[in-house]
């Protein structure tokens, strides 16, 4: 899977799978429901390739940070973001990614990280391809 076509989008809850260019911005599928969605030009949309988490030392890939998760979970579920209090964020986010920068990583950068996984794992979208994992360190190089 290509973490580049995965979509997060500010003010549209979930995650998006990019389909096609439209008219006046672009059309993507919701993850969760499977409906397909018309998102303006003007709106704020990442993708899950180019978002890294801060450490005390650099700066690492979101998808090295999801492989972290997925590895200490078993490929299964991991807390529900929802639900989970910022103490329980912070001591999971301790566990996945021991040096990540405590001053610059909120609270709420946990919810989505953890959300994020949960959608893509409830999807079975955790195996990436080995074109990204050899972009990523070209572009590290």
């Amino acid at each position: 899977m290509d973490l580049r076509k995965i979509l997060a989008i500010a003010g549209y809850p979930g995650l998006y799978q990019y389909v096609a260019q439209g008219r006046n911005g672009i059309i993507v599928e919701s993850l969760e429901d499977k409906k397909r969605a018309n998102i303006p030009a003007s709106a704020k949309v990442s993708a899950l390739g180019e978002i890294a988490i801060y450490t005390d030392d650099e700066e690492v890939a979101l998808r090295q940070v999801l492989l972290n998760i997925k590895e200490k979970m078993s490929g299964g579920p991991t807390l529900d973001a929802k639900k989970a209090t910022n103490d329980q964020l912070k001591k999971a986010m301790e566990e996945v990614l021991p040096n990540y920068d405590r001053d610059r990583v909120y609270a709420s950068d946990m919810k989505k990280l953890f959300s994020w996984y949960n959608i893509l794992q409830k999807n079975d979208m955790l195996e990436f391809d080995p074109e990204e994992t050899e972009e990523a360190a070209d572009d590290k190089a």
